[in-house]
């Protein structure tokens, strides 16, 4: 399972500037509403109830906010770098600026090794800093999702 086949580069958001970890998933949600033609509120309300289970910050200034979209037909990741950090009451308790979005269709379980392959790529400390220091969504991309050798 690659990254690549999940997150094209049109699902990558630079320098988004929410005030908090609600706002920050107000906007995400819309621009997955609008990609995928959803209610907006509906994906506000399944991932603000996922995130009352437990904060999917994972540590290390990054966040993997999903959860099951009811009418959802396939797997949908956004992801956003942030113009500057935000609480989002993370495992570590470090504000997050890269966020990993991504929403389910419901009853499909393989949900979790896309989670695995997103946090396996972006918890390597190398490939973090270079997308904190890409310049445009085309260095993003290929920093998270290297060409296939």
């Amino acid at each position: 399972m690659k990254l690549r086949d999940y997150l094209p580069p049109e699902n990558i958001v630079l320098d988004l500037a929410p005030p908090s970890k609600a706002i920050l998933i107000r906007q995400l949600a819309a621009l997955a509403a609008e990609r995928l033609g959803l209610d907006a509120g509906e994906i506000v309300r399944v991932l603000t109830n996922r995130e009352t289970l437990g904060s999917t910050g994972i540590g290390a200034g990054i966040a993997i906010p999903h959860a099951n979209v009811q009418g959802l037909d396939r797997h949908f990741c956004l992801f956003a770098r942030l113009a500057k950090p935000v609480d989002f009451e993370a495992v570590d308790d470090l504000p997050v600026d890269l966020v990993f979005l991504l929403l389910n269709p419901e009853n499909r379980p393989d949900h979790l090794n896309i989670l695995s392959c997103i946090a396996r790529r972006v918890r390597e400390e190398e490939v973090a800093a270079a997308i904190r220091r890409a310049t445009g969504v085309q260095d993003v991309h290929s920093r998270l999702c290297p060409a296939i050798p």
